[in-house]
């Protein structure tokens, strides 16, 4: 299998599913003090194989565990890394229509990896299940969650240089998911709201020159911090990023066009760019090629498939779109997926199981229908 033609995958997965009815009761059992956290991570388990092997049954080629071991797509993720804490933001993030829980994550010393992440131990349970095959896919939140919502506010009392405090965290993430790799992991992918809120931000700010630099200059800190973590990484690892645009309980946090991110996505040395494009809040596709910038290693998967909403999309309007697409970037370099997770938060999105995986069917049949190679 070459890397650079077989992930991502011509149909692939972005990465959480809605958690069961079981799994929820659970939980719900657990934290009324009903159920031991042994019998809870008994369940827990059993769930995630049971959506591992559909995931199998319907023809993927990598599976994930749903995110089925945290309560968000990042936080938990996170608050695992030595150096930092949770708290209570006792803000709730701000998106359309909906008001979330009040977690958040922040500096508590200097930032640095660790062996014991609860992660690891979640991930080797994953590839148990995984025939030779299929490739267990691990996600885990881009370092540059890092940046906002107050999270590296107090970096000053830890750290003489901002600096400094990048190449910490990029040196925890680099042994992270060296330790994945170690484990057995050769296909990770990094979630990032980042991206998104600099498109919001620099649109924002295009008439206020002072507070555009300070975000050009984060898109700039961005692209470091990631190049810097994935130096030196397995030349057999695949690396991905998914350009999310928020998702709790079916809302969204953030619109607009790539153009402005565009060249910055350019130099990020991903092999592979799941892009949000189910909805005209995503713009149109001529940013697909600055972003692909004439790079034959990479592949980019458009999110053309909601998460959101149950509804099934008309199958010769999305056949149409990658043909459209594939002006901008070589129909060989590209793939289809959802445009995000189901349950990016435990609560999920407002459509049901069986009705996530009509979604999952759909990506899966439009891509055999697109591509010779999909199978």
């Amino acid at each position: 299998m070459s890397k650079s033609s077989q992930i991502p995958f011509r149909y692939d997965t972005v990465g959480s599913l809605k958690r069961s009815q079981r799994l929820k009761e659970a939980e719900k059992k657990l934290f009324a003090h009903k159920l031991a956290i042994g019998d809870f991570a008994d369940i827990q388990r059993e769930e995630t194989k049971k959506i591992i092997y559909k995931q199998i049954k319907l023809g993927f080629h990598d599976v994930t565990d749903g995110e089925f071991n945290r309560s968000w797509w990042h936080l938990d993720f996170l608050w695992g890394l030595n150096g930092t804490e949770r708290y209570d933001y006792q803000q709730s993030y701000k998106f359309h229509d909906g008001k979330t829980r009040t977690d958040n994550v922040r500096l508590a010393g200097k930032i640095h990896y660790n062996p014991a992440h609860p992660f690891f131990a979640s991930f080797k349970y994953v590839n148990s299940l995984t025939p030779d095959e299929v490739v267990a896919k691990q996600t885990i939140p881009s370092p540059t969650l890092l940046f906002r919502d107050n999270r590296s506010d107090n970096w000053a009392e830890f750290y003489d240089s901002w600096d400094a405090y990048l190449s910490d965290v990029a040196a925890a993430y680099r042994q992270t998911i060296q330790h994945f790799y170690d484990l057995g992991c050769r296909y990770l992918q990094q979630d990032d709201t980042t991206w998104a809120f600099l498109i919001s931000k620099l649109n924002a700010t295009q008439n206020e020159p002072e507070e555009h630099a300070k975000y050009v200059k984060l898109a700039k800190d961005a692209v470091k911090l990631i190049n810097q973590e994935l130096e030196g990484l397995p030349k057999d690892l695949t690396i991905t990023t998914h350009i999310c645009r928020g998702n709790f309980k079916s809302t969204y946090l953030f619109s607009g066009s790539y153009d402005v991110i565009a060249k910055y996505l350019g130099q990020l040395n991903y092999d592979g760019f799941f892009l949000e494009y189910d909805n005209q809040r995503s713009g149109g596709f001529a940013p697909l090629k600055v972003i692909y910038n004439n790079r034959p290693n990479i592949r980019i998967v458009l999110g053309l498939i909601t998460s959101k909403f149950s509804e099934l999309e008309n199958p010769s309007d999305l056949k149409a779109r990658i043909k459209e697409a594939s002006q901008y970037v070589p129909l060989d370099k590209l793939a289809i997926s959802t445009q995000c997770g189901f349950a990016s938060t435990e609560e999920g999105n407002n459509l049901t199981e069986d009705q996530q995986w009509k979604k999952l069917e759909l990506v899966r049949d439009i891509a055999l229908d697109v591509w010779p190679d999909a199978d």
